[in-house]
């Protein structure tokens, strides 16, 4: 059977699964557009203020790109230009979807998996968490934006010793790389994702929404030498959303704010 990505909403938050549990949850062709398509669809949902992404079942996140579609999908660079397009696009929608994102990882979590864990906000990991990006044992290259991405979250030198060596690191040593933000036990983690989850869906979208674009100003520009005058206009625009007025009366009321992302 195909791989599949499923989606459902509950409680404020939008789970994704990657779903081909007979090849490791490995991402097909197909599916980064369906990945693609999903983001876009919940950007826009008024419902849903942070994604979840998690394998199906607790042996793997994902074990990257469906090697069995290389014969037919990415054999020369003139297809797998193609394909990595597709990849790509998936992984830009992940970053400019506006709303919080989180990799609930269990079990392998390995190339384009790994790539685009590294495109989301946060990242936790059970402890039979495995990563690593092990392509050079495939004859094949990382992209210019998993580059950028793996660089920012690590930084070059473990970017590099995971790309030459083509290892794959544990939850534990991921952690201390800053390629996950925690690690918890097999049985606890689903109950921590979803509790940090739960928290950030009670606070402000908008300024989730801001932060992120914030922060990706930042990272694009460390010296805030080009900034726009829309860009200093974005650090101040919750100002005049009624969930500000909603939060600071809320906290000097000592009640707990019910913000609605207006």
């Amino acid at each position: 059977m195909t791989g599949q990505v499923l989606s459902e909403v509950a409680d404020r938050i939008a789970t994704v699964t990657f779903s081909n549990p007979d090849r490791r949850n490995a991402i097909t062709f197909e599916m980064w557009h369906e990945v693609r398509r999903i983001l876009v669809d919940l950007k826009h949902d008024p419902d849903v203020r942070v994604i979840v992404f998690r394998g199906d079942g607790d042996i793997a996140f994902s074990a990257g790109a469906d090697i069995s579609e290389f014969e037919t999908r990415r054999k020369n660079a003139a297809q797998a230009t193609i394909y990595n397009a597709a990849f790509d696009a998936a992984m830009d929608e992940a970053e400019a979807v506006g709303k919080p994102t989180i990799s609930m990882v269990k079990g392998a979590c390995v190339g384009g998996g790994c790539e685009f864990s590294s495109a989301l906000d946060i990242r936790i990991a059970a402890d039979n968490a495995r990563f690593g990006v092990p392509i050079a044992r495939l004859g094949l290259p990382i992209g210019y934006g998993e580059m950028r991405r793996m660089t920012r979250l690590i930084g070059r030198a473990n970017t590099m010793e995971l790309l030459l060596t083509a290892d794959l690191v544990d939850a534990e040593n991921a952690h201390r790389i800053g390629l996950v933000n925690h690690v918890r036990r097999l049985a606890e983690v689903e109950a921590f994702t979803y509790d940090m989850a739960a928290r950030i869906a009670a606070l402000a979208p908008v300024v989730h929404r801001v932060h992120k674009q914030i922060a990706k100003t930042v990272f694009e520009d460390p010296a805030l030498a080009g900034l726009t005058a829309e860009d200093h206009a974005l650090a101040v625009s919750p100002y005049d959303t009624a969930d500000f007025q909603e939060g600071w009366r809320a906290f000097l009321e000592k009640r707990t704010p019910e913000f609605t992302g207006e």
